[in-house]
């Protein structure tokens, strides 16, 4: 245990995660009552952050100690104390500094002056705003970010597969030789592998492309399977597939930039697994580019949320380009349309939905928070696979970051689970174009 603390909580901190209060372990947590009022402006609506502010207005209310204001209300064996700070706490400093009334001054103002009322103790302001915490060292209060969902290490996410040299020649020969693969205990790096990971294996005179199953303690051969049209194009696009039709993963995650083929491969894997669910669900979050509103959208729900679905349906008609417009697949594609079979949808649709035999792809899964992860992955019912596609660096969520986004949290909370595999996307297969903005841009 270490120095006790004092956290001062911007509003954006409870708006990314309404039990943020249980992250502070024996240190102490201050509102300002200029808090309490900005959340009351946003609990109304359906998005994630309304339902934040109406749980953590429901907790705070489940707090009927009458030292809230004055010496704090204890947060539980272990914990500290929460204290609602309700005046005089206009800070001087503060004032001539930023002279505009707004709310983050407020706040700002409320970390000032707990800072020299507590000289002996740290008061740290914790804000998801840039400009707030560049303010706050302006005039030297400490802060720093809500970093309690924060993955640290995200260098898995800037390198392909795994590849490994100087490994046996006959070791390969056995692998390609056997349909049931090698023994996991006949690789020297064995402890080094993740559950359902695929990787390379290279020696002096032959390669070959594998995965490690948990389930069979063995590693066997990936080939390049072709999918409802659909041919992996490099080796990354091979163990995409391997995973994604494979009914014993459950859970799966497909990262990788623009271009890489992400969502293609899901879609084409689950047409080419069609069989084996009842339904086929497509979904991504509405989020529009740069979180700028497309404005008043006219028609049924349907033709509102279109737009920002449209890529889906474009990946669909990719698919359906592979064949003549007469051919089986076409139509049985526009049939499973018609039928429910095939569901284009905005991801807000499926809360509170328990999806049974279903085949579940979550697309531009990276303007998810953990909390919307968790409550997405807990509608999976028996027989359903999840998949999430997103690109860590295209993040238009105003308080998520490549550290912080429900993907890459999920990523790192999951990893080492034998229903759980991950394939990082790095080679763009879209166009020479595509690549080239990708890199330079």
């Amino acid at each position: 245990m270490g120095t006790k603390k004092n956290f001062v909580l911007d509003t954006n901190v409870i708006l990314h995660d309404h039990d943020c209060l249980t992250s502070f372990q024996e240190n102490d947590i201050y509102l300002p009552i200029v808090v309490l009022e900005e959340l009351d402006k946003f609990k109304k609506g359906n998005s994630e952050i309304n339902f934040n502010a109406r749980e953590f207005v429901r907790e705070l209310d489940l707090i009927t100690d009458d030292k809230l204001f004055t010496k704090g209300a204890s947060l539980g064996e272990g914990m500290g104390r929460l204290f609602i700070i309700t005046g005089g706490v206009e800070s001087e400093i503060v004032r001539k500094s930023f002279p505009e009334r707004q709310a983050d001054h407020e706040i700002l103002s409320a970390a000032e002056v707990l800072t020299r009322k507590h000289p002996k103790m740290k008061t740290i302001l914790v804000t998801k705003d840039v400009n707030l915490r560049m303010k706050a060292r302006s005039i030297g209060v400490l802060c720093e970010d809500y970093i309690n969902d924060k993955v640290v290490n995200i260098d898995i996410f800037e390198k392909s597969n795994e590849i490994f040299d100087g490994v046996p020649a006959e070791l390969i020969d056995k692998i390609y030789s056997s349909k049931e693969g090698v023994d996991i205990n006949d690789l020297d790096f064995k402890n080094v592998l993740h559950p359902n990971e695929c990787f390379v294996m290279k020696s002096e005179r032959n390669s070959v492309l594998v995965r490690y199953n948990p389930l069979t303690h063995t590693v066997h051969r990936v080939g390049k399977a072709k999918h409802y049209g659909i041919e992996p194009r490099n080796a990354e696009q091979s163990f995409a597939f391997e995973i994604l039709t494979d009914p014993d993963v459950k859970l799966v995650a497909l990262t990788g930039k623009a271009g890489t083929g992400k969502t293609l491969l899901a879609l084409a894997a689950a047409l080419s697994c069609m069989n084996d669910y009842k339904q086929i669900l497509l979904a991504r979050p509405i989020v529009a580019l740069s979180n700028k509103d497309l404005g008043f959208l006219p028609g049924d729900t349907a033709a509102k949320v279109a737009p920002y679905m449209q890529p889906l349906f474009d990946n669909l008609n990719v698919i359906k380009h592979q064949f003549s417009p007469t051919s089986t697949e076409v139509r049985r594609l526009d049939d499973m349309q018609k039928s429910g079979q095939l569901v284009i949808e905005a991801l807000a649709f499926i809360r509170g939905r328990s999806l049974s035999e279903t085949y579940c792809i979550i697309d531009e899964a990276q303007n998810l928070t953990p909390h919307e992860m968790k409550t997405i992955i807990t509608r999976a019912g028996e027989g359903t696979k999840m998949i999430f596609t997103g690109d860590i660096q295209q993040i238009d969520h105003p308080y998520l970051d490549s550290q912080s986004n429900g993907l890459v949290y999920m990523i790192d909370r999951m990893k080492g689970q034998n229903i759980f595999a991950h394939v990082n996307l790095v080679k763009g297969e879209r166009s020479a174009l595509s690549e080239l903005a990708s890199h330079l841009m």
